[in-house]
């Protein structure tokens, strides 16, 4: 548990640490955005629209930072479209389905405003069905931006996010 967990005003000030080996190289925290090797990922969202992923290298874990040679890591940046009931509470729904792309859902991100809110189990629901419950804040409204750290390669083709990988394997299986 952090510091800005206990105290979640701190967030006005003080951004919600980052684990770096989630995240690609050169990925800074900083109170309402992050930064991936420098480029605000809010200000990425904002001339792309959303949903979109952002790439680099991925971190070698245990180094503090060192970039890996040969594997990457995403950040897809999504916008909550709604809130809806969902059993006992409410469920949010994103503008992207993550399909089994292994979305690291701990690590989710607030962009555009510091949450002051404290953090709770939130269901992402898409067609009435769960696909992850991460800790996200509790006063995440339509409109809110969230990046999440995706290993590997992904992108999104017609809402859903896949593999790029998959893409490259049933090229080649057409091939043979």
């Amino acid at each position: 548990m952090t510091l800005t967990d206990q105290l979640p005003s701190l967030r006005r000030t003080l951004p919600d640490p980052l684990a770096i080996d989630a995240w690609p190289e050169e990925t800074r925290a900083r109170v309402d955005d992050v930064l991936v090797g420098g480029l605000s990922l809010r200000a990425v969202a904002a001339v792309t629209g959303t949903p979109c992923v952002h790439a680099g290298a991925a971190v070698l874990p245990g180094t503090g930072g060192v970039p890996c040679a040969d594997a990457t890591t995403a950040v897809v940046v999504t916008m909550v479209v709604a809130s809806v009931p969902h059993g006992a509470g409410t469920g949010v729904v994103l503008d992207v389905d993550p399909g089994t792309t292994g979305l690291v859902w701990h690590e989710a991100r607030l962009l555009g405003r510091a949450s002051t809110a404290r953090r709770i189990p939130q269901p992402i629901v898409r067609e009435g069905r769960v696909l992850a419950v991460p800790r996200l804040a509790a006063d995440l409204h339509p409109g809110d931006l969230l990046a999440i750290p995706c290993p590997g390669r992904v992108h999104v083709r017609h809402g859903v996010l896949e593999r790029a990988d998959r893409e490259r394997e049933t090229w080649l299986t057409a091939l043979r």
